[in-house]
């Protein structure tokens, strides 16, 4: 069986705007990429709300996506494959940071996944990574959450291709195949859902050989 662990934020936890609910586990893209996929395939689904690289949200006092990285891996090991699409919450405006900061943090998330191995394993996953759908118009509470974050959206692509480049890696550009939900400009419809996690199984599945 391979095991497939899928590292993000709440666009992995899964979160509905028009809803206004989370989706059910099998509608969120790790659960359909799980269905598509089929019993052969685990995958691990380990998203988290505001989920950052590396910076500390004092307001939902969460830790970065980098610090929770090494238990959440000793706690799944061995895997096959890490799914990684963050970046969306870097762009927050309280933590004034770029593409290129974003790039670096993402960095340090990489080189963690690679040299993981403990007493248990010692794992060489295949690194696949996502580069988050375009933020569009933030709505309510996060229109100032996000303010200055819509161009910078659309310049994390171009960094997350260039380190898929350089370790190796898997890419694949959300926002070329979906957008975020209009009614918070943030979050994806399960439609999104569908698509991307049909997107990501048949990367996968073309990887394995399968």
């Amino acid at each position: 069986m391979k095991n497939i662990l899928c590292y993000g934020d709440s666009n992995t936890f899964g979160w509905d705007p028009e809803k206004m609910k989370r989706p059910e586990p099998d509608e969120r893209w790790p659960g359909v990429m799980a269905r598509e996929l089929g019993a052969d395939y685990h995958v691990i689904a380990e998203g988290l709300p505001g989920r950052t690289t590396v910076f500390y949200d004092p307001v939902m006092d969460l830790i970065s996506g980098l610090d929770y990285l090494y238990p959440c891996l000793y706690s799944h090991q061995p895997l096959d494959m890490i799914i990684i699409m963050l970046g969306t919450n870097d762009l927050k405006y309280m933590f004034n940071a770029s593409p290129a900061d974003f790039c670096r943090g993402l960095e340090r998330i990489i080189k963690t996944a690679i040299h993981f191995e403990s007493d248990l394993s010692v794992m060489n996953p295949k690194l696949f990574l996502i580069s988050p759908a375009h933020i569009i118009e933030p709505k309510d509470q996060f229109a100032d959450m996000f303010r200055g974050a819509e161009p910078k959206s659309r310049l994390l692509a171009e960094q997350v291709k260039t380190l898929a480049g350089k370790y190796g890696a898997l890419y694949l550009d959300a926002a070329d195949i979906i957008k975020p939900s209009p009614a918070d400009g943030i979050h994806f419809n399960t439609a999104s859902h569908k698509t991307l996690g049909l997107r990501a199984a048949k990367m996968a599945r073309d990887f394995f050989g399968e």
